[in-house]
């Protein structure tokens, strides 16, 4: 069965350099977006960028290619990224945030939960 749900995309700007503990920010971001059982959540690495200090990061040369750009990239029906937000917003203070409205497409086996079930996803785990 197909499914077509309103959703929200939210971009979370980082770099490899950003820290949770001794722990990559966006690593950590990312689990608890898994344990918070988001629809789905990818960490992009690029290969050139800048951000509030204006200092270039690029991997054109190979002695400053530390600190590369990343982006969390999370999707989910709009109340599950808005909680999540909050976590963002407590471990990433500084991060540029980006929202924006998306549609969510997905197949989906008969009885499964629609995406906007407020209850916790599994994923197929018990």
């Amino acid at each position: 069965m197909a499914v077509d749900t309103p959703g929200v995309r939210l971009m979370v700007f980082l770099t490899e350099d950003d820290r949770s503990g001794h722990r990559s920010l966006s690593e950590a971001l990312l689990e608890r977006a898994r344990e918070d059982g988001m629809a789905g959540a990818t960490i992009w690495r690029g290969v050139e960028g800048f951000g509030s200090s204006g200092r270039l990061r690029t991997t054109r040369f190979s002695d400053v290619s530390i600190g590369l750009p990343l982006v969390l990239e999370v999707v989910d029906v709009a109340e599950r990224v808005e909680a999540f937000l909050a976590v963002v917003t407590r471990l990433a203070p500084g991060a540029l945030v980006t929202r924006e409205p998306v549609r969510l497409l997905r197949q989906q086996p008969a009885g499964a939960p629609p995406l906007d079930d407020p209850g916790p996803r599994t994923h197929g785990r018990p």
